[in-house]
């Protein structure tokens, strides 16, 4: 990058450093007297974005239902801070965006489009199909990603360094440079990249137009250097970039974009902490009560489809009818918390999962032990207890970004648990060595990886626990997010 000047700039803003996603470090929700509730958030990017002691860094986010739009419509600019809300000492810009535009680039583009392109989700025969229903969403898409380039445009201080995350807002950085070019602009992809020939579903100019949207930043992050090479694979083939692949940079149209890979880990000091507290202690009595002396196989995910939750049932199935051993001696407690429920897929998909649970337990239950215990609502406390509980961890994704799980059962588990690991997260690329890896979609071989795991001495499993926890911890939030900040140094 050569010298940056502000000349150029329109700068109205202060912060040096900013942050955009859709969501935000807090949500809000309306009391019955009508009056606004406000609750924070947890995850990486807040305890990323804690690291920066700048009381001017700015956090801008999407308002995501009623209460938030009202939030944000009384605050001056949609500054949450500015307005009196205790946001946690950072400030926040919340946009209220159009209900309906904001629906139609979210579910339509991101979450239909992207997420599917991204996760190899789609059934081809019949998906995708582009026609002008899909071209209303793709103008949403792009109006939405505007608010976003202007929003920020006009929170940056010169010379401001901005990290702009994830799928939801791929184009905003060509869109921000184009506005802003004094602005040093990082991306981060947390999902997988698609390769070329799959990529290539997309229409050709939505394709085009979100390599070049992310090839605005001056870097563009990945969690695995296997994403970061196959967007570069991408760029090469749709845009005929020029690729160092071994400075791994994307050169195009003049401009060259540093990729990096920053695979963000498992936060100890606070999971060990919150994994201790009463309400976890309270559930873990009541979870050790419903599975007795069992062993206990664990998995806690969305009914996201990419989480391939059916499959891994059919693998616990498989495993009962087999090897009749484990009957009234194994529990699989199966969390699977509702995701995207206004998608049809993804609500067909949480029955499909319910279903399958209780033929299972049709199928095998006695009087004394229930095989499968499902539980479909959001309960952190008993996520950690179900972690601390662990025998064995499933984690079989058909694709995932990373996947945090595989790395929070280890850092938590009280007597050491096996990690049964899906090839295609990319967790795998850290914890592969010392994880029982899957084919997530061969269900037999999971099956088989159960039993393995089910038997592993408890000696093996014990130090494999702790070189997991090690490898699952060596890069937590705060270091993930201080060195894409400090790689955004001009150089």
């Amino acid at each position: 990058m050569g010298d940056l000047t502000t000349e150029r700039s329109s700068a109205t803003g202060t912060a040096p450093v900013l942050v955009a996603s859709n969501r935000g470090p807090v949500s809000f929700s309306t009391a019955d007297d009508g009056t606004l509730t406000l609750r924070r958030g947890g995850g990486g990017l807040v305890s990323g974005l804690s690291a920066i002691d700048d009381p001017n860094a700015v956090w801008v986010c999407a308002a995501l239902n009623d209460a938030d739009r009202r939030a944000a419509a009384d605050a001056p600019d949609g500054r949450l801070d500015l307005a009196g809300h205790d946001v946690g000492g950072q400030a926040v810009r919340m946009l209220d965006i159009d209900p309906e535009t904001f629906a139609r680039a979210y579910n339509g583009v991101a979450n239909s489009t992207l997420w599917f392109v991204h996760h190899l989700l789609y059934a081809t025969p019949t998906a995708p199909a582009f026609d002008a229903g899909f071209r209303t969403e793709w103008a949403a898409y792009q109006a939405y990603n505007s608010a976003f380039a202007d929003a920020l445009a006009a929170e940056a201080a010169p010379n401001a360094a901005v990290l702009v995350q994830d799928y939801h807002l791929s184009l905003t950085p060509a869109l921000l440079r184009e506005a802003r070019p004094d602005l040093r602009i990082g991306h981060f992809s947390h999902t997988p990249w698609a390769p070329p020939e799959y990529y290539r579903l997309l229409p050709d100019d939505v394709a085009r137009a979100v390599l070049t949207g992310i090839l605005g930043a001056d870097r563009a992050g990945f969690l695995t250097e296997r994403w970061a090479r196959a967007f570069a694979a991408c760029c090469q083939d749709l845009l005929g970039a020029t690729i160092d692949h071994e400075a791994l940079t994307v050169t195009h149209d003049g401009r060259t974009t540093h990729l990096g890979v920053h695979a963000l880990g498992a936060d100890a000091d606070f999971l060990r902490e919150r994994a201790h507290r009463p309400d976890v202690d309270e559930r873990l009595t009541a979870l050790r009560a419903a599975v007795g002396d069992r062993r206990t196989i664990v998995r806690v995910d969305r009914t996201e489809l990419s989480k391939n939750i059916v499959r891994g049932l059919q693998a616990y199935r498989h495993l009962l009818r087999t090897r009749p051993e484990w009957h009234d001696r194994v529990v699989h407690i199966a969390f699977a918390y509702p995701s995207r429920t206004d998608l049809a897929e993804y609500r067909n998909y949480t029955a499909a999962v319910q279903d399958l649970a209780e033929a299972i337990n049709t199928e095998f239950a006695t009087p004394t032990w229930q095989p499968l215990i499902l539980h479909v609502n959001d309960d952190f406390p008993r996520s950690l207890a179900a972690y601390r509980l662990a025998d064995v961890a499933l984690v079989n994704p058909i694709r995932d970004g990373m996947n945090l799980v595989a790395k929070e059962v280890p850092v938590v588990s009280d007597r050491g648990c096996a990690l049964v690991l899906s090839r295609e997260a990319g967790a795998h690329t850290e914890l592969k060595d010392d994880a029982l890896t899957v084919n997530p979609y061969d269900v037999i071989a999971t099956a088989e990886a159960l039993h393995t795991a089910l038997t592993m001495p408890e000696e093996e499993r014990a130090d494999r626990t702790k070189r997991l926890a090690a490898a699952a911890t060596a890069l937590p939030p705060q270091q993930w997010f201080l060195d894409q900040l400090n790689a955004l140094a001009p150089w």
